[in-house]
């Protein structure tokens, strides 16, 4: 009887201390959450740029092996050194883990929307060449971390420059990849509108969606026959941005493959 009250004792005693384990462990991860999906990956990056699942594959992995790992080591029989030795050690595996694999989110998050001749392109800090980043223009910030920004790609300067940056483009450096042909959204609106193309022609080609179409420009507070649309390219994705025929203004994107 009192073997199977020391026990339970002895595995009520884990099973709380990692429970407050899990706890915190949840805490941090809530914190985390926040800085991805509030700032680096905002809607529609985290769907159009896989970080949700990035995100989730780490944060899950780290969550469920601190709290396991103390639940393991936990007991109270130890010198009280030593136990909080190896609770110490748990405690910083775990937060080096999760420091990596934010790191690793980081490293893979959005930082543009680029227009691109006839579309948009998501560029993600990975794909800017690093010997590139310090070519930025003045007033644009090549890797922001406060997330995502909206720039284009400038015309071109001669022909040898369109010559270059085409069979660059050719062997994998996309235009919007390159800050030295970066300029702020602003400047390239006539290009944009010129390049978009009406809704009308969306919506007859996609006739079965054209109703989830109208209501998600009405939940932006757009009328349809103000909107004109471009393709929106990323690493495995094609979606659609939907844009004020007046001023270039985004107004909303949406999951549909426009080519």
């Amino acid at each position: 009887m009192n073997g199977t009250m020391k026990s339970s004792a002895f595995w009520r005693d884990r099973l709380k201390a990692s429970a407050i384990h899990l706890s915190g462990s949840l805490l941090i991860a809530a914190l985390a959450g926040a800085l991805v999906f509030g700032v680096w990956y905002p809607y529609p990056y985290r769907e159009i740029s896989g970080g949700r699942e990035l995100f989730w594959l780490v944060v899950s992995v780290d969550v469920v092996l601190g709290p396991l790992i103390t639940l393991a080591v936990f007991n109270r029989k130890k010198p009280f050194t030593e136990l909080r030795r190896d609770l110490l050690i748990v405690v910083l595996l775990q937060l080096g883990a999760l420091a990596y694999g934010l790191w690793t989110v980081s490293v893979a998050r959005p930082v543009h929307m680029v227009f691109e001749i006839d579309r948009f392109r998501v560029v993600h800090a990975i794909e800017v060449p690093t010997e590139m980043v310090g070519r930025a223009p003045s007033g644009v910030e090549a890797l922001p971390v406060t997330g995502p920004t909206l720039l284009a790609v400038r015309p071109f300067r001669s022909n040898q420059e369109n010559a270059d940056a085409t069979l660059a483009a050719v062997q994998g450096l996309q235009l919007g990849y390159r800050p030295d042909l970066w300029q702020p959204y602003a400047d390239a609106v006539p290009e944009v509108l010129k390049a978009a193309r009406p809704l009308s022609s969306l919506k007859s080609r996609f006739a079965g969606r054209a109703a989830e179409i109208d209501s998600l420009l009405s939940k932006a507070g757009a009328k349809p026959d103000s909107v004109v649309y471009l393709p929106l390219v990323s690493r495995s994705y094609f979606w659609t941005v939907f844009l004020d025929s007046g001023d270039g203004r985004v107004i909303a994107t949406m999951p549909l493959d426009p080519f």
